[in-house]
């Protein structure tokens, strides 16, 4: 993912305005709560437009557009380098979007390191701020799941909403990235196999076979080359793409940020087989076996990709 500026005083072309109007149209579960256009089933280009030209114009903001792969829009920041508050020290985050279709891919967690990368590189800053609606949990939620904590609450400025302050330190390091790669390999009977790991940042949870690509090699040959040293199984080939996420953890005392790309291929239900006790061990895997789809969906343990079941029932179908 990178983040692109929007240029202030200038007029957006028509198709980027597009596919940023369909962004914020997206969203219309969190406008209905915000109340920031006049009907959140109907958002139009010209209200889109307004709004950014209100953000950009307050001294220091920034709007940051978020781009995946090939240049695909998933997601904008608006930022600002000091709140108006004089008594507010720090930059503050003040808005936030990721185009509801790709929710629960990680894209808004990499953005939110992204723009706090972009502060700490700024220099001379200690932390950065936010508010989230009183009626918003689900925002409250995912802000809190990232390191912030409410410190306050107050009417936000421009409508007088309810809202919690919230407040993160940026004295982290940030995180280095690694591509990698993993294999569904689903059973005649719909079962998929996964090992529990056990990692310092995040604890014990369950993932596909695969990890980190070897310098120069592709993600559907280094998932082919990790799926055969995990598991010994060299007879099966990826199929299709099933998703592609990213996620953080801690390797080997760094801090990552790791973006997969997750095949999935068919093939019987068996053991593991040969000598990978050693490759177990390097990679923290405490253990393997089938999960049934509906162990998937009740999920008694962290699994990794998220939504695992219901990305392999699509899939199907």
């Amino acid at each position: 993912m990178i983040l692109d500026p929007l240029s202030p005083g200038r007029d957006i072309p028509a198709p980027l305005l597009a596919d940023i109007t369909a962004l914020f149209a997206s969203n219309r579960e969190f406008h209905r709560l915000s109340g920031d256009f006049p009907d959140p089933d109907d958002v139009r280009p010209e209200q889109v437009a307004a709004k950014l030209a209100e953000e950009l114009a307050v001294p220091g903001a920034e709007v940051l557009l978020a781009r995946a792969e090939r240049g695909r829009l998933v997601g904008l920041a608006a930022t600002l380098a000091h709140h108006p508050d004089p008594a507010d020290p720090d930059p503050w985050i003040g808005l936030l979007l990721v185009d509801a279709a790709e929710h629960g891919k990680g894209h808004g967690r990499t953005l939110v390191e992204l723009v706090e990368n972009r502060f700490r590189t700024q220099g001379g800053r200690s932390a950065v701020r936010l508010a989230v609606l009183d009626n918003n949990p689900k925002a409250l939620a995912f802000w809190t799941a990232l390191g912030y904590e409410t410190i306050g609450h107050r009417p936000d400025r421009a409508l007088g909403r309810p809202c919690a302050v919230l407040r993160k330190a940026l004295d982290g390091t940030p995180r280095t990235p690694r591509e990698a790669a993993r294999i569904a390999v689903v059973a005649p009977d719909g079962a998929v196999f996964l090992f529990r790991y056990d990692n310092d940042e995040i604890g014990a949870h369950w993932a596909l076979p695969g990890g980190g690509l070897h310098p120069g090699e592709g993600p559907r040959e280094g998932a082919v080359r990790e799926l055969a040293e995990e598991t010994g199984w060299t007879d099966l080939d990826p199929g299709p793409l099933l998703c592609t996420w990213e996620h953080d953890f801690t390797r080997m005392g760094i801090p990552v940020r790791q973006h997969e790309h997750v095949y999935v291929a068919r093939g019987p239900r068996r053991d593991p087989a040969g000598r990978l006790t050693a490759a177990h061990a390097a990679d923290g895997i405490l253990s393997g076996r089938w999960w049934t789809r509906r162990e998937l969906a009740e999920e008694t343990e962290p699994v990794w990709p998220p939504g695992l079941g219901r990305l392999l029932d699509t899939w199907e179908a």
